[in-house]
């Protein structure tokens, strides 16, 4: 669900501290035109950040800022500064900040991205043209649908979502469905890695007669609002912003509007299926069935071992989210937390040996990363956050499905706690599928490790496509 890896972190929250360089002629607006692009390195996951400078007429620096590996493009930079040699960068929908030095010398920008409570070291060069990965199965235009940009409003919030609506050519009506994303703030198309699975998946649905509405998240894309100040249940209230939108648009005759949901989107889906009954069907895809503190637990092991972890590391991690979901859980004021979190860091970096303190993953930066993420008001409230409180209230049709290689929402345990809560809801529609060799982004994968996200062309697995859009039918 996301360390998209929030594996549950998605643009890695991260401080700040320059280096300096010798005396130089100060920065002019002029020569930082044009897009930077420099990687953060949190334990084994490199990101890459990319900054779209561009001038306006007064001469001010503005722009956009995208973290492509993680498909979140088109994210507003709310102000630039320049202080002699010396950028400063601010990006408030999502918290962030990035200060950096120039030097004229290798034409980058070094410094440090800063996020919450925690910084990563960021060096930014002008960006060189990027390396087209293989997506064979993205679509390409001429399509045989129609196809509508569209923007819809979350009133109460205040945000303006922008998306895409497809449907079938013909006057026929047929059923239509909202696609939800996973953690994190992510586009129309849930881009990771160069994947578009919502783009492929749409496609897919589309053809088989299916109208589909895919949109930004908040602070994404074309989209407005603050993301990084949101929990489930904001992102929540945007969907069903979005299932209002289709319930009332003028483009075509519906028969039934369903939510397709991935990762926490299937937690958002189960969430309103339960409060809404108007809802006819839900697709859960790798949708969490037990609390998110104990997905974290499952998943940070099962990922660690796939890297190559020893058991010994494995359970000194264990030990260690243990000690701060504790304090998440027990401490309602952010500051006395942050100072709780502290000690907690210095205490285990104290009992590790001086060869294990050497380690990336146990070096200051990237354990205060971790502490900058479980403070959020995202985490608190998916930490505790128990889904079948709602799917043992979910009447509709439920699709859950889950690839068998799943190592962030593992699907055994999770299948099981959603099989078991739609049993006590007396449910009589739904289905249980795990999908043998698929990964959580339901591609056909050798570990399921994140790693190799990147590596496999295959962006979404057309045999689950194909259940996905045959259940839906059905219904």
């Amino acid at each position: 669900m996301g360390q998209k890896v929030r594996i549950f972190i998605l643009i890695i929250p991260i401080l700040f501290g320059c280096n300096t360089y010798p005396q130089q002629a100060n920065l002019i607006p002029e020569q930082l035109v044009g897009s930077w692009e420099g990687s953060l390195t949190f334990n084994s996951i490199t990101l890459r950040m990319v900054f779209h400078l561009e001038q306006n007429e007064s001469g001010n620096l503005g722009g956009t800022m995208d973290s492509p590996d993680q498909g979140a493009t088109g994210i507003a930079i709310s102000e630039v500064k320049i202080d002699s040699n010396t950028i400063n960068i601010s990006i408030r929908s999502i918290g962030g900040t990035y200060t950096g030095e120039y030097n004229d010398q290798t034409k980058e920008l070094k410094g440090t991205w800063r996020q919450g409570s925690s910084s990563l070291p960021l060096i930014l060069k002008p960006k060189v043209e990027e390396v087209v990965l293989n997506r064979p199965q993205e679509p390409k235009p001429p399509y045989p649908y129609n196809t509508v940009e569209v923007s819809f409003e979350n009133v109460e919030a205040g945000v303006s979502l922008a998306g895409t609506l497809i449907y079938p050519k013909g006057e026929e009506p047929f059923s239509a469905v909202i696609l939800i994303s996973g953690s994190g703030p992510q586009n129309r198309n849930e881009e990771v890695f160069q994947h578009k699975p919502f783009l492929v998946l749409a496609d897919h649905l589309v053809r088989q007669g299916i109208a589909v509405l895919r949109y930004d998240d908040r602070g994404t894309g074309e989209s407005t609002g603050n993301f990084a100040s949101g929990t489930s249940r904001d992102f929540a209230k945007d969907a069903w912003a979005a299932f209002q939108f289709v319930k009332e648009q003028k483009y075509f005759n519906t028969t039934k509007i369903g939510l397709v949901g991935h990762s926490e989107g299937g937690l958002i889906a189960s969430m309103l299926a339960a409060e809404h009954e108007e809802l006819d069907f839900a697709v859960l895809m790798a949708g969490p069935g037990l609390t998110g503190e104990e997905i974290t637990h499952l998943q940070s092991a099962l990922i660690a071992r796939a890297n190559g972890a020893s058991e010994e590391e494995i359970s000194r991690s264990n030990d260690l989210n243990k000690r701060l979901f504790e304090a998440v859980k027990s401490e309602p004021d952010r500051q006395e937390l942050s100072s709780e979190i502290e000690t907690i860091i210095n205490d285990y970096i104290a009992n590790l040996s001086e060869s294990e303190k050497l380690k990336p993953e146990n070096n200051r930066e990237s354990l205060n990363a971790i502490a900058s993420r479980v403070t959020t008001p995202w985490f608190r409230y998916f930490l505790t956050y128990d889904p079948s409180e709602v799917l043992s209230k979910m009447k509709c049709p439920v699709l859950a499905v889950n690839g068998e290689k799943d190592l962030q929402v593992p699907p055994k345990e999770n299948l099981k706690a959603i099989e078991k809560a739609l049993k006590k809801a007396k449910n009589k529609d739904f289905t249980i599928k795990e999908i043998k060799g698929l990964n959580h982004l339901f591609q056909t994968a050798n570990t399921g490790s994140p790693s190799e996200y990147v590596q496999i062309e295959e962006t979404f697995s057309p045999q689950a496509m194909s259940l996905i859009s045959e259940w839906i039918k059905q219904r």
